[in-house]
């Protein structure tokens, strides 16, 4: 296979190997192409030194890797022990060696504390599962991570963890000591070591992931999806009561497993409902499947589970309904719904947008062709229709109102105070809750505003 040599943090060239090539014998071939001694060669690869004695087997080398080669400080290299690579008198430093940043698990709540190196995945499988059959030893049996390609893939596939100098961006930066935890990844300069570019004094790691269905280029990136992992503890989801992998983990305290295809039918019956709930921090999100409380997803890349064109719509209605929160309106003509946002009080909108409106001229109030005097519950109706779904102008034709129906709807509904969608009462109380699943505005059938305890106090149970 192929790996790229970057020396000394210049253009990479390819060096062929194979699974057997030693980490030294990797040295020798840089240092005939360099004109370097190959004993003044230090390897760089995932935050951490490779040993001489190492083969690119046990480095989880893949094809098309990108490894750092630097050369030592000064002239003369320290003296080396037996080991090959490190000076003598630190054998026993390096006795609990720091595995690859692939095998580091954040699934984990034990990890080990005394370890010099990186929390990894125990070399035993857990729960008692058989191992792989012909993986090597040592390896894990699973994905620690997975990631949005943004790349090729287009999709939800299994990621590499991977670490670079704060300072120069160079991936030449050695790990003190390995991340743990999700934050000690996600959060910047979180994590400390030292950076072996020459003349840099970098010490802050900086982390990211790139996906491992394919080789990646030096800068090309993925998204980590840190709620999805491996079900290596076997648990049910929570909907289909199946035991899947890989599974989706909501952040709630109860931390509920969901499988992928059944997060992918929530997502998709929440979104063709509008139930998406939005969050001014985080955006248009959803909780844990099981209504649990502070559980929203906070990484809204989990929701390119959707495919290319849920996720579009996905998208369209986030823009919607953040148009909404801050008082605007959507255009109410088919096939335009540009976002709007008239100044407080004016009812008459024209559809501008930045000049790439349809010029359509309408009610703010009830969404209908404008007009002065009041408006008609019909026209209310059918405003916060065209708002909420895409219908074309023959389908809006073929579903209008009788003209008889004008005064029946008029006689036996009212508009909700704030979306003005027309709301029948049946029976009950006066505490009134709007339908319209991206209002939802709890509001007093008697006074027409909002509910209050005055209203509950003084017509609860009027007729």
């Amino acid at each position: 296979m192929i790996v790229f040599v970057r020396f000394n943090s210049s253009h990479g060239f390819p060096v062929e190997v194979d699974s057997a090539t030693s980490i030294f014998q990797l040295k020798e071939e840089v240092a005939k192409r360099q004109g370097v001694p190959a004993d003044q060669l230090r390897v760089i690869f995932a935050g951490k030194e490779l040993r001489n004695d190492l083969v690119v087997q046990s480095c989880d080398l893949g094809q098309q890797s990108i490894v750092h080669v630097v050369l030592r400080p000064g002239r003369e290299g320290p003296a080396m022990g037996a080991g090959g690579d490190h000076p003598r008198g630190t054998a026993g430093a390096f006795a609990r060696e720091p595995e690859s940043l692939t095998r580091v698990d954040f699934s984990s709540s034990v990890l080990p504390t005394d370890s010099a190196g990186l929390a990894v995945i125990l070399h035993e499988d857990r729960e008692g599962a058989a191992r792989t059959a012909g993986r090597p030893a040592g390896r894990p049996a699973y994905n620690s991570f997975y990631v949005y390609c943004k790349g090729p893939c287009q999709r939800v596939q299994p990621g590499k963890l991977r670490v670079q100098c704060g300072t120069c961006q160079q991936a030449t930066l050695t790990l003190a000591q390995g991340p743990s935890c999700w934050d000690d990844v996600l959060i910047p300069k979180r994590m400390r070591g030292e950076c072996q570019s020459p003349g840099c004094p970098g010490t802050s790691a900086e982390f990211f992931f790139k996906c491992s269905a394919h080789p990646t280029s030096d800068k090309e990136t993925s998204v980590a999806l840190n709620l999805i992992t491996t079900n290596s503890r076997g648990i049910t989801c929570i909907t289909c009561t199946d035991i899947r992998s890989p599974v989706l983990v909501f952040q709630c305290n109860h931390r509920h497993v969901i499988c992928l295809d059944c997060f992918h039918l929530y997502c998709v019956t929440r979104l063709n409902d509008r139930q998406f709930v939005h969050d001014p921090q985080l955006g248009y999100s959803l909780p844990c499947v099981a209504g649990c409380p502070d559980s929203l997803i906070k990484e809204l890349h989990h929701f390119r589970v959707l495919g290319e064109e849920q996720y579009g719509r996905y998208q369209h209605y986030g823009a919607e309904e953040c148009v909404l929160r801050m008082g605007g309106v959507l255009c109410p003509r088919p096939g335009c719904g540009a976002g709007l946002l008239p100044e407080p009080g004016q009812r008459r909108v024209t559809c501008e947008a930045g000049g790439l409106g349809c010029g359509l001229v309408f009610c703010r109030d009830c969404k209908d062709a404008y007009h002065e005097g009041e408006c008609s519950a019909l026209a209310a109706a059918s405003g916060a229709a065209a708002q909420a779904y895409r219908v074309d102008a023959r389908a809006a034709e073929q579903a209008r109102w009788e003209e008889s129906s004008r005064e029946t709807i008029k006689k036996t509904t009212k508009p909700c105070p704030r979306c003005h969608v027309p709301v029948e009462k049946n029976g009950g109380c006066m505490h009134m809750k709007c339908p319209q699943p991206q209002c939802q505005l709890e509001w007093c059938w008697n006074c027409s505003c909002e509910w209050s305890r005055a209203c509950m106090g003084a017509h609860w149970f009027d007729v």
